[in-house]
């Protein structure tokens, strides 16, 4: 926005180029500051919250987000009919797009972040290292050089020494990193890595660096203006991590004395420095939790993090506002002194995927949601009842945060918050979060980035406790008693009665997805309403949240179906000696190497399925011939679908006998 004398403007209008839960708190936002707000939206978000909460919405193209969400020529022409003065990226892999940045402003538009110099540079971890390197912040021992080849990444990490971590140079989030603690497996390892760099980012280029076992990963809030003044907002401890990607944050951490947290500020600060930088932006370092003192710059990321909650709840600050200040030319109201870290916050974020399988994502729709609030609980989200989560987009779908006045209030509160959570129909890892925060490791803040992997057994449930069969089993008797007053005929009740004997129990054939089919009798006492089902079993009371065949509790949650026993006998029937493979979780088949009638090994890869963000390959149970083949590439799965069947070696059939 160009102003025509020195007196910041603020924008009348900005558009928010991104979805869900993001863009839901962005509009929150500007809905404070008087500003207008223009959403963005797929075909596949045309009724979601974010869409009917901003002030407008423009549609942008089809459900793949390549077509709409990342396109940036539909961006800026949704800003130009709208209007708007400025574009905020939300903190998605726009905010982090030099492209998108100096299209904005080539456009006439006010990128509210930093500059795309910042951003190219803080970008590409491996100048951003030696940029910082520069100006006196402590890098993690690794390679140095873009564009080094197989070989020599693995001869950098044979001199490094095992561990090492390989990293996307363009990347973040997780993507593409590689653990190595074996030398023969370095080249496998490259190779991996550069698909999903490339897959993820557009960019194979990788580095290397050294593994600090049993690190924690703490990270730096910094605030800069156009102005020269730079400040930190205190730290953020991110260190419980599954697979490279945060899942509980808090600020501030256990681990850091006031002297560390000054000294590791005002290294993030001359960071920030070191580029340029302008707007809020997050300096990670690694810190081995045996020597605080010790810690080493990972990355910078030039953006707003999903975790900033924890740093607004305990410094008062709302970051996107001064985000947009920031961008309309204002300078910061306050210095390092004003800064104040008060209380204590904690972020869970709720993820749409199934931890009982493998933290595969899943799918469906919100079929009954309920979001906790009260004192000291905030949940930022982009779901309502009825919102569709599906497999193009990422798998976040909302953060429960909440804040107290010490750490042992806030992991109560937050606990709580998980613990009356509901999102029926679709999975998430509400429970697993709530039993990971009651971790004595996590309430006594003994955290590093590999305690989940290491604790995650005893974190998951696998199984269905016989109240959930018992509740569901009610809800059946429920449908099947017939309603209204007045005269009832008994051989419509499901009381089990029959003549010459006792009564004959009613069962129910259930299933739970991935999960052996049961007959349950229900035993106890039931009372089952239109969204509740209460359970009395051995004299204690069990009551579920209710929709459709889902039922949940304590941020757990089962869908149990009705089973067909015959129909069940008839598809074995007709595949007798061969092993269905299905979908693992509703996505896309990207790739199919095999065709019907392939002999096939033990092991082989079939088939990859992607889902949010995720691949998951598809392999052959045994030796044997591919005797069908439902799905191309392309095709689009939903969980437990069958996808293709493989008859064993000493059954299958010849094809060529079958041609003669």
């Amino acid at each position: 926005m160009e102003n025509t004398n020195d007196t910041p403007r603020m924008f009348e209008t900005v558009l928010v180029a991104n979805r869900g839960e993001i863009a839901v708190r962005v509009v929150r936002t500007l809905r404070s500051m008087g500003v207008r707000s223009v959403a963005v939206f797929s075909d596949a978000d045309a009724d979601a919250r974010h869409v009917r909460e901003a002030d407008e919405a423009v549609r942008i193209g089809p459900a793949p987000a390549t077509e709409s969400y990342l396109s940036v020529e539909r961006l800026l022409e949704a800003a130009a009919r709208t209007g708007a003065q400025a574009v905020h990226p939300g903190y998605g892999f726009l905010a982090e797009n030099a492209g998108f940045a100096r299209a904005c402003e080539e456009a006439g538009l006010v990128f509210i972040g930093p500059s795309a110099d910042a951003i190219a540079l803080m970008g590409d971890k491996i100048r951003a290292k030696e940029t910082v390197r520069a100006a006196g912040v402590p890098v993690v021992p690794g390679s140095s050089g873009s564009g080094l080849t197989d070989e020599q990444l693995a001869d950098a990490a044979r001199e490094i020494g095992t561990p090492v971590l390989l990293k996307p140079s363009a990347g973040g989030g997780g993507k593409g990193m590689r653990l190595v603690r074996d030398t023969a497996v370095l080249a496998d390892e490259i190779a991996a890595a550069r698909r999903e760099a490339r897959a993820s980012f557009g960019d194979d280029t990788l580095l290397v660096e050294r593994w600090i076992d049993r690190p924690r990963h703490i990270e730096i809030q910094v605030l800069a203006d156009g102005h020269g003044n730079v400040v930190h907002l205190g730290e953020r401890e991110c260190s419980l991590q599954r697979r490279h990607q945060k899942v509980i944050e808090e600020a501030p951490s256990v681990l850091l004395d006031e002297a560390t947290r000054a000294a590791m500020g005002e290294a993030a600060v001359q960071a920030a420095r070191s580029c340029g930088y302008r707007g809020a932006g997050t300096v990670e370092f690694i810190v081995p939790g045996s020597d605080p003192s010790q810690y080493y710059f990972m990355e910078m990321n030039t953006r707003l993090q999903v975790e900033h909650p924890v740093t607004e709840l305990v410094t008062g600050l709302d970051l996107v506002e001064w985000q947009l200040r920031v961008a309309a030319g204002e300078p910061l109201g306050f210095t390092q002194e004003d800064v104040r870290l008060t209380g204590h916050a904690i972020e869970a974020r709720l993820c749409a995927e199934d931890p009982a399988r493998g933290f595969l994502p899943s799918g469906g729709t919100v079929l009954r949601l309920r979001e906790p609030e009260g004192d000291g609980v905030r949940t930022d989200s982009g779901l309502s009842e009825g919102t569709e989560v599906g497999s193009l987009y990422d798998p976040m779908l909302s953060k429960v945060i909440a804040y107290g006045p010490d750490r042992e209030t806030a992991l109560r509160r937050l606990r709580a918050a998980l613990a009356g959570t509901v999102t029926l129909g679709v999975q998430t890892n509400a429970g697993f979060l709530r039993r990971l925060l009651a971790h004595p490791a996590v309430v006594a803040g003994e955290l590093d980035t590999g305690l989940v992997e290491r604790e995650v057994d005893g974190l998951v449930t696998t199984g269905v406790p016989e109240a959930v069969y018992e509740a569901a089993a009610a809800v059946r008797l429920q449908a099947l008693r017939p309603g209204g007053d007045g005269w009832t005929d008994p051989f419509s009740v499901p009381s089990g009665w029959r003549t010459g004997g006792e009564p004959k129990p009613v069962s129910f054939p259930l299933r739970a997805p991935g999960l052996e089919p049961v007959t349950h009798t229900p035993r106890g006492t039931h009372t089952v309403t239109d969204d509740q089902v209460a359970v009395t079993l051995d004299g204690v009371r069990h009551t579920f949240h209710r929709a459709a065949d889902w039922l949940g509790r304590d941020g757990d949650a089962w869908q149990v179906r009705d089973h067909d026993p015959v129909a069940a006998s008839l598809d074995r029937a007709a595949h007798a000696g061969a092993d269905s493979l299905t979908a693992p979780m509703p996505g896309t088949v990207t790739v199919v190497k095999v065709a019907v009638g392939d002999e096939v090994s033990a092991g082989q890869s079939l088939l990859v399925v992607e889902a949010m963000k995720m691949e998951h390959v598809i392999s052959a149970p045994h030796a044997g011939t591919v005797t069908e083949l439902d799905v191309a590439p392309g095709t689009t799965v939903a969980m437990d679908q069958v996808l293709a069947v493989i008859a064993p070696a000493d059954d299958a059939t010849d094809p060529k006998e079958e041609t003669a």
